[in-house]
């Protein structure tokens, strides 16, 4: 469940660090990733696809931190991108734009001109509109820009509303039923080519099931398109895939890339897929010290230093995270809400946890590594956490702790009114 860690006498660890000592150098808040844990998920995948013509593009919105990005791109990873700000992370990081691919609702002109500047692997079109746009600019620039259509193939994903992506009502992707007359279309437009579909269902996916489902609607539409003269050269079957947070039982990479690689035999295209969450989620944690517990009648609370902007995936999704001591207490079992310093009853990181506590203890919250920091806001004008990268036994500051100068940086007064 949290590979990333381990007990030694009931003291938590990661690699070969104790999580007590990184919360001594390094201060609460603070996130820890380990650097074997987000390698060994990465080359899982690599070893499902061994036999398979592949690009494991990155999902950068899962944790966009340098070293981070740094760590995939040196095992080879491609990235997938849904910003300009995310492209020139993975510039900065050593990321190869020739392994990108740019999706997002809503790209701008500026966006596609950088993206056609630095040459990415391709862009994953989202609506006709976007189309019309990427071949007027992609003209403009005296480029081609090379597409693969997201399709939407109205695939439950039995997962949360809120990252479900491949329904009619969603926002996400092309409409699978008009896919082929928008292949058309791009087929025909002067500064446009066509190499690849693409389709992300949602996130979080703990059964293999939907995503079958979704590959052969897809495959459907690939032969179609090919009767049509319209070849293309990568199917790409999105990200998806869950971890472990309580007691999910989600596939591993092989047992999923079992499933579909069937699918996929005797065709020549290149495999892409988007993996984000099962790549760092496990491999991160959240410390965080108890600075007051408290009770009201038979209901208590364990008042934590960390808060809802720094992680606010159990407000906003009602999402379950583990939560234990660093280390072990004599201090008696109580039932806890833990919860944080910001002033809204929604901000908590757990509830009804029987933890062994006091004051002063710091706690660790499991599976932290995907859509925490990234996620996080100054709300409140709190600074947010730094983040730390543990290889072996050395620690290495990725990302330093805001101070109230980073947070009123750009912010200016209006100018002093005259007394006269």
């Amino acid at each position: 469940m949290h590979h990333a860690t381990s007990a030694q006498n009931g003291t938590l660890s990661i690699e070969g660090v104790t999580l007590e000592t990184i919360a001594t150098q390094f201060g609460t808040p603070c996130y820890v990733y380990s650097k074997a844990a987000i390698s060994a998920n990465f080359l899982a995948y690599q070893a499902a696809l061994a036999k398979k013509n592949h690009l494991i593009c990155y999902a950068v919105k899962a944790n966009s931190n340098l070293a981070v990005l740094q760590t995939l791109a040196q095992l080879g990873a491609g990235f997938d991108i849904v910003s300009v700000g995310e492209l020139e992370r993975v510039l900065r990081a050593g990321g190869d734009p020739a392994k990108v691919v740019f999706s997002g609702v809503a790209k701008t002109a500026s966006d596609i001109t950088r993206a056609l500047e630095l040459g990415i692997h391709c862009f994953n079109v989202e609506s006709q509109a976007e189309l019309v746009l990427l071949n007027s600019v992609a003209q403009a620039c005296g480029k081609t820009a090379p597409v693969s259509l997201r399709v939407n193939p109205d695939v439950d994903a039995q997962t949360h509303p809120y990252i479900s992506t491949g329904l009619k009502e969603n926002k996400f992707g092309i409409d699978i039923n008009l896919a082929s007359t928008v292949y058309q279309q791009a087929a025909g437009m002067s500064h446009i080519e066509v190499v690849g579909v693409d389709c992300h269902i949602g996130s979080q996916l703990v059964t293999i099931e939907p995503f079958v489902a979704a590959l052969e609607r897809l495959l459907i539409l690939v032969d179609q398109l090919a009767d049509m003269g319209i070849t293309l050269k990568h199917i790409d079957i999105g990200g998806g895939l869950g971890v472990r947070y309580d007691s999910e039982q989600p596939p591993t990479a092989e047992q999923y890339m079992s499933a579909i690689l069937p699918l996929l035999a005797n065709r020549s295209e290149t495999l892409l897929l988007e993996p984000g969450r099962s790549i760092v989620a496990n491999a991160g944690v959240l410390l965080t010290q108890v600075q007051f517990t408290k009770s009201n009648g038979d209901k208590h609370f364990a008042i934590v230093d960390a808060a809802m902007n720094d992680m606010i995936r159990p407000a906003l999704y009602q999402a379950w995270m583990d939560i234990q001591p660093v280390q072990p207490s004599h201090a008696e079992t109580l039932t806890y809400d833990v919860v944080g310093p910001v002033c809204e009853t929604g901000d908590f990181l757990a509830k009804d946890r029987a933890l062994a506590i006091s004051a002063g203890d710091y706690l660790c919250l499991f599976s932290a590594g995907a859509y925490g920091f990234v996620m996080s806001s100054n709300y409140n004008s709190r600074t947010r956490a730094p983040e730390i990268m543990v290889d072996g036994e050395k620690l290495h500051l990725i990302r330093q702790r805001e101070t109230f100068d980073d947070l009123v940086r750009g912010e200016h007064l209006l100018p002093a009114v005259s007394s006269c």
